[in-house]
């Protein structure tokens, strides 16, 4: 049974501590894959390959060659969570979980109140349905900091 843990960005955006949280993921041997709209996919894709002068983040999407190989995976179309460690939701985009996966992780963003709202909602879903939840917040200087 995979675990749910939200984090409340503040201080940054999303593209300033995804690439960190996935290479956390992958350091723990975990495949990830990381579901968002398609309007943002080719942008998060060109930007996991720059986002560092010297280095990069392998990954690559699903509609590709050989995207069941990837270490990290950008979809939008994804349904479940087969064949991955871990799952990254954001800006809204939900998916079901299945048994394999360890960890999905809801990406909130701290500026939209759509975001926050869809967050809220899911949370309550699945503390209904008696699944391990926590709730990480942002501080000011952009720590992580757990709040439930």
């Amino acid at each position: 049974m995979a675990e749910y843990w939200f984090y409340h960005l503040e201080a940054s955006t999303l593209e300033g501590v995804l690439p960190d949280l996935l290479e956390k993921t992958m350091s723990r041997g975990w495949r990830a894959l990381v579901k968002l709209p398609q309007a943002r996919i080719d942008e998060m894709d060109h930007y996991l390959w720059t986002y560092q002068d010297a280095s990069f983040l392998p990954h690559g999407r699903d509609d590709e060659p050989m995207a069941d190989q990837q270490p990290v995976l950008l979809s939008s179309k994804a349904a479940a969570s087969e064949g991955v460690d871990c799952v990254f939701l954001i800006d809204g985009e939900e998916m079901e979980i299945t048994d394999q996966t360890q960890r999905c992780i809801v990406m909130i963003n701290g500026r939209s109140q759509d975001d926050i709202g869809r967050a809220r909602k899911l949370w309550k879903r699945l503390k209904d349905a008696g699944e391990t939840l926590s709730y990480w917040q942002q501080t000011d200087r952009g720590k992580w900091e757990k709040k439930a």
